[in-house]
């Protein structure tokens, strides 16, 4: 649980910097190794992200954690471009990238299934209130819960 909290935190510190510079953030990961923590930062903007755009980022972000103390055991700080896989983390993400390819990997089984790859089709919100992602699955539209995803990332494809 932690590393979710150190992730909702990082979120909330550094966003703010972030979008001041024009940019977006994407995605924030904590991975806890042996000895220290690693705190990945995804960021994108129109056009794409350059070297210098990262190390910007890095040099801001990086005072903003040390001045919250966030994490407070060591840590190594990496940013970067979302790359050709980007994560699709929220909801605006599932809207944004309709009709491109995802790969889509929820907590608990769906239907027998936790991995689902095809073509994502956009959000809805059911009668109880909450945010369903559509994606189409080998000519099969499936309704996944946003709550219920572990992870999910646009997959390129080659030959298009």
């Amino acid at each position: 649980m932690i590393r979710k909290d150190y992730e909702e935190k990082i979120w909330r510190i550094t966003e703010p910097a972030i979008v001041s510079e024009g940019m977006e953030l994407v995605c924030v990961e904590c991975l806890r190794m042996k000895s220290r923590w690693i705190v990945r930062l995804y960021i994108d903007k129109q056009g794409g992200v350059t070297i210098d755009d990262c190390a910007l980022i890095s040099d801001r972000v990086g005072d903003l954690l040390a001045v919250h103390d966030v994490p407070r055991e060591p840590y190594t700080l990496e940013v970067s471009s979302p790359g050709l896989d980007r994560p699709l983390v929220k909801v605006e993400d599932f809207h944004r990238f309709q009709g491109e390819t995802a790969v889509i990997q929820t907590a608990c089984k769906i239907d027998g299934m936790r991995n689902f790859k095809g073509v994502l089709k956009g959000c809805t919100t059911d009668a109880g209130g909450n945010v369903m992602v559509m994606i189409e699955v080998a000519g099969k539209l499936v309704s996944l819960p946003k709550e219920g995803i572990a992870r999910a990332r646009l997959e390129y494809v080659w030959d298009k």
